[in-house]
């Protein structure tokens, strides 16, 4: 017989984990049966880390594998090549993929234009999100239109208390506003710890973009 350096035999861990894990499995159960069902979720991810867009293309991929419809916009990246845009592109019949800004705004240095994109894209949310057809919208880097007051936080927070509640929406970008948070059904926040970049790399195909 095999025996731990606690002084118990493994069988004896093994007995006492099945019974800890059945009493944990009626715990969840418990707890399950109390949440109630609910329409489409309004999510927020936001912080200064890496992971934000990476995060919400994975939700688009979930999403798509049940055979939900989706629809993305991209404020800000402009017609930057990116790995999610050649492969979600793969499915025309579930996915519209929108590229709606004009790049990064130093790049652009024109900040009318830079409006005008913002506004254009933000239009164009507004129908997605209004689409019956639709399941899933993605609004990426919305957040730092909004901070750039490239897009009206209050028409965005007002459109959004309103929008249908059959659909969920994912918001992208740093420095998320408070207000719209505040309605926000999840916020997660990517903290940075360490990247590359700092470090004196370029940013990685594949990883990155």
């Amino acid at each position: 017989m095999t025996t731990t350096t606690d002084g118990q035999s493994e069988a004896e861990k093994d007995r006492q984990h099945a019974e800890e894990m059945k009493l944990r499995q009626a715990e969840r159960r418990a707890e399950r049966a109390t949440k109630k069902e609910r329409g489409g979720l309004l999510l927020i991810l936001t912080g200064p880390g890496k992971g934000k867009s990476s995060s919400a293309f994975g939700m688009v991929a979930r999403a798509l594998g049940w055979d939900m419809r989706v629809g993305i916009v991209q404020f800000i990246k402009g017609k930057w090549q990116t790995g999610e845009h050649h492969f979600f592109r793969r499915f025309p019949d579930l996915l519209s993929f929108e590229v709606m800004g004009e790049g990064f705004t130093w790049d652009v240095q024109d900040r009318q234009r830079d409006i005008a994109a913002a506004q254009k894209a933000w239009q164009r949310s507004c129908e997605l999100i209004l689409d019956p057809d639709y399941d899933f919208v993605l609004l990426d880097e919305l957040n730092i239109a909004i901070r750039n007051d490239y897009v009206s936080i209050d028409e965005v927070v007002g459109f959004l208390k309103n929008r249908p509640r059959d659909k969920h929406i994912c918001i992208t970008g740093r420095d998320a506003k408070p207000e719209l948070m505040e309605i926000a059904d999840l916020v997660t926040e990517m903290t940075l710890i360490k990247h590359p970049y700092d470090a004196g790399f370029k940013p990685q195909r594949g990883v990155e973009f």
